[in-house]
């Protein structure tokens, strides 16, 4: 039988347990010598030898004036030292929505139909109608009066996700949650809260950040990072020097927007500890994670993570429905006051309505039943997307057949100009996302959704955009 721990190794225990979970993050000071000894039922010469030992370790150490610090988490160091009024102010300038060439249609040629096939939202006939009636009539029947939620949130909605969360392997407390109006305002807090400018976002290029002015109109700039059918490239991350005052790492590791690729388990660990390496903090944006169709995706980063260093953004808007605007930031609870700080500045919370609708969906059980049906759904939909390619595109273009998501990254083949390729498919009732709005350059690829548009649409669309690739090089 192992020995029990003395007390001083329980609370050398105990305090690491907290720092590894980011409860105790980074920056952060710990309790005094005379609480610890009252938290811990130990008497204070205990809690000075343990003290000691942790400082050996690294863990923490004495700071003149502050006190104790934890010395391994770099969120909170950066939510210690906010950037200015100005900063914050330029961080939430409304992100312009992705350009697109500008066509001009006469009224009579005008098409009957248009086929969208970039679309980032899931079909209207996959809405869960039925089910968002019951829910609505079952929470007017005990409507009460709204006012503001609690700064983070509602709580039994937070109390909710931590509970799925959990399911899902990742464990977080509801005081480390704040629930944001959709995973966009979650990347504006943290842009306009924690982050100066000046500073570096390293991401996968292509990625859905680079249609979005969120960062740079807070004065930072985007620097990309080659991806492949893993995920990220971890030796380039291992060799990108940092840049201004500090720099963080965004991500979409689950079903990448958007080429849909999903980043292995031991590609997440390699990135991990390349990030602990430069002490670089991490977006790890999970909005696609249930919408796998093959298999579970990986542990989320955050799980993964020891040191804190992740702030997790979840979404219903894309499982559920967009009009919800509900979404969610999970991480060290004292990052996620500041930003819940700066949250109430912005707008006094989210949706009081949005919040209980999402909690009972959660609570009750139906979110996982509608997620199980979504699944069947974009399976049937997927299949008949790549027959389509397979009938159409073979000969003109290349693509990787995603595991969950609804995004396909569409690389052609021959010299076809997107910009005339664009101009012409909407000529033709085709509507299409060229990958420029995701590379910040030109790339002879597009973004397609099999998400959005019914099959048969998803085939017509195809179907033309094949004669009118043709047409292009015939001339």
């Amino acid at each position: 039988m192992a020995s029990k721990l003395t007390k001083s190794e329980h609370v050398i225990q105990s305090i690491k347990n907290y720092i590894a979970s980011g409860e105790w993050p980074m920056g952060s000071k710990i309790p005094s010598q005379r609480k610890l000894a009252e938290m811990f039922s130990v008497n204070r010469s205990t809690i000075v030898a343990a003290l000691e030992e942790l400082k050996k370790e690294g863990l923490i150490e004495g700071v003149m004036g502050k006190g104790t610090i934890v010395v391994n988490n770099t969120w909170a160091l950066l939510a210690a030292s906010p950037p200015s009024d100005v900063d914050k102010q330029a961080a939430f300038t409304p992100p312009k929505p992705p350009s697109a060439p500008a066509v001009e249609i006469e009224e009579k040629k005008k098409p009957e139909k248009f086929i969208d096939l970039g679309k980032g939202e899931l079909a209207q006939d996959i809405f869960p109608v039925d089910n968002m009636q019951q829910v609505m009539m079952r929470l007017a029947e005990s409507l009460e009066p709204f006012g503001y939620e609690q700064p983070k949130g509602y709580l039994p909605l937070r109390e909710a996700i931590s509970g799925y969360m959990k399911k899902q392997g990742t464990d977080v407390s509801p005081d480390s949650i704040l629930i944001v109006s959709g995973a966009l305002q979650g990347l504006q807090l943290i842009a306009a809260g924690l982050l100066h400018r000046g500073s570096s976002v390293l991401l996968e290029q292509p990625s859905y950040l680079y249609s979005l002015q969120v960062f740079q109109s807070a004065g930072m700039s985007l620097s990309g990072l080659p991806i492949d059918e893993e995920g990220l490239k971890t030796d380039a991350l291992a060799k990108k020097k940092a840049s201004g005052p500090s720099s963080i790492l965004y991500t979409i590791p689950c079903f990448h927007n958007p080429t849909g690729t999903l980043m292995s388990e031991d590609r997440r660990k390699e990135l991990l500890s390349i990030c602990q390496e430069k002490r670089l903090p991490i977006i790890e944006d999970d909005i696609f994670r249930e919408l796998w169709l093959d298999a579970p995706p990986p542990p989320t980063l955050q799980s993964l993570d020891e040191s804190g260093r992740v702030l997790y953004i979840g979404s219903f808007s894309k499982t559920l429905t967009p009009g919800l605007r509900i979404g969610w930031i999970a991480g060290p609870e004292q990052v996620i006051d500041k930003l819940a700080e700066i949250k109430m500045q912005t707008d006094y919370g989210s949706s009081s309505l949005s919040q209980l609708v999402a909690a009972e969906w959660i609570s009750s059980g139906l979110y996982e039943n509608h997620l199980s049906f979504i699944r069947e759904e974009l399976k049937k939909r997927r299949a008949a997307a790549i027959d389509a390619l397979n009938k159409y595109m073979s000969d003109l273009a290349e693509w990787d057949v995603p595991t969950g998501g609804f995004f396909m990254w569409l690389r052609l083949k021959n010299g076809v100009r997107i910009h005339d390729l664009y101009e012409r498919a909407y000529q033709a009732g085709v509507i299409l996302n060229p990958g420029s709005i995701y590379t910040n350059q030109s790339v002879p690829a597009l973004r397609l959704s099999y998400g959005y548009a019914t099959t048969e649409d998803f085939e017509e669309g195809i179907e033309k955009l094949r004669t009118i690739i043709l047409e292009s090089l015939n001339e």
